[in-house]
């Protein structure tokens, strides 16, 4: 018997080692997407581990109604880490839930049922945040899910503006599409975002599961733009791989949220780990290094496959490589001939989300191989 669920790849990983992750049969492989963007500060890091370890000596786990150090400071953590005057942390186990979290606040808070999103967008797989996913595939078996909703071009900045109207309770966009092939939003589409929902007093999520946390080269990508959302999710890196997913909301959506809540949201040894991740990228200037990094690879990229790939974009150690053919088979032959795990984001676009500590050396090992596979 086995788990039916997920597709299972030719090679079984049993350890971890900074940018690096080793097979059973003793091969080391370079982790560009292998940990899809969960642990920012590479595998076994020291830091995450030893508060893991000093928790685990203490307590495992109790309820959120029991005020513990350790998930008081993590709130802390965030708030203060949190773009413009977000300050309210709610805490779950994933990406999804923290979407589920911003639309079920989002309602609350406005009294309204209308959400809008963009096409190409992907925010979970759970019922509420799958009805904001836009491909069929990922949703079709599902439905009916959510009604009320209204999909726009991604940076079509007049749709958003006019699909935005007094009942919409949110928006939610990503600051950059992940799933969607890496597409970066232009300010004039964020800063229509912010605008629209003042406007009607609809709320504006930022989907910052896969961006935030300094993998754009900024602590969050928001800042980028300057926009400041009412509500951000996080997950992915904020625990260093273990599981985590955190709603960070302005005061105006906390203080009418409704009636919320996860039983493992906010686990003490989650939380020292968090507490761990966040401080280490915020002291040791992780998004600093990812955004020198990242403009070294795609700089890279361009120079070297310029006319063998369609485009090259991205912000930070988060790019897409659009390469004109099948990502699956390019993702193959880097696996099997390079030992150089990657993602795909849709058909024709490979995408690298490689541990945010990655230096040079092994960007140029990656642009090596990624130029012996296409050429």
């Amino acid at each position: 018997m086995s788990d039916f669920v997920y597709s299972k790849k030719p090679i079984r990983i049993e350890s971890g080692d900074g940018v690096y992750m080793t097979d059973d049969d003793g091969t080391e492989y370079l982790d560009l997407g292998g940990s899809y963007a969960c642990v920012p500060l590479g595998h076994d890091h020291d830091r995450v581990k030893d508060a893991i370890h000093d928790q685990l000596s203490k307590l495992t786990y109790v309820q959120a109604t029991y005020p513990v150090g350790v998930r008081e400071e993590l709130y802390g953590t965030l708030a203060d880490a949190a773009p413009g005057d977000i300050d309210n942390v709610w805490l779950c186990n994933s990406g999804t839930e923290a979407v589920e979290a911003a639309l079920k606040f989002s309602r609350s808070a406005t009294g309204n049922t209308k959400f809008v999103a963009c096409m190409r967008a992907f925010h979970g797989r759970t019922m509420g945040s799958l009805s904001l996913t836009w491909k069929n595939k990922y949703k079709k078996q599902y439905e009916p899910l959510l009604e009320d909703i209204e999909f726009v071009a991604y940076n079509d900045s007049e749709a958003l503006a006019a699909a935005v109207d007094d009942d919409t309770a949110a928006v939610l966009l990503e600051p950059i599409q992940g799933e969607g092939g890496i597409n970066p939003a232009t300010t004039e589409f964020l800063e229509t975002a912010r605008e629209a929902t003042e406007a009607v007093g609809a709320s504006l999520i930022f989907d910052e599961i896969q961006t935030g946390l300094g993998r754009t080269g900024r602590l969050w990508d928001s800042q980028r733009t300057g926009v400041v959302p009412d509500i951000v999710t996080s997950a992915k890196g904020l625990a260093n791989g273990l599981p985590i997913g955190a709603t960070l909301c302005r005061d105006w959506i906390a203080e009418d949220y409704g009636n919320h809540a996860s039983t493992f949201g906010g686990n003490p040894v989650i939380a020292a780990a968090a507490n761990a991740t966040v401080s280490t990228i915020r002291e040791e200037e992780i998004p600093e290094h990812a955004a020198e990094t990242g403009a070294y690879l795609r700089d890279r990229v361009e120079r070297e496959l310029g006319e063998e790939v369609r485009d090259v974009r991205g912000e930070g150690l988060m790019v897409g490589i659009e390469v004109g053919r099948s990502a699956n088979g390019v993702l193959r032959d880097l696996a099997i001939d390079h030992g150089i795990l990657a993602l795909p984001a849709g058909r024709t676009v490979v995408r690298f989300l490689p541990p945010l500590v990655i230096e040079e050396t092994h960007v140029d090992r990656a642009v090596d191989a990624l130029a012996e596979v296409i050429t």
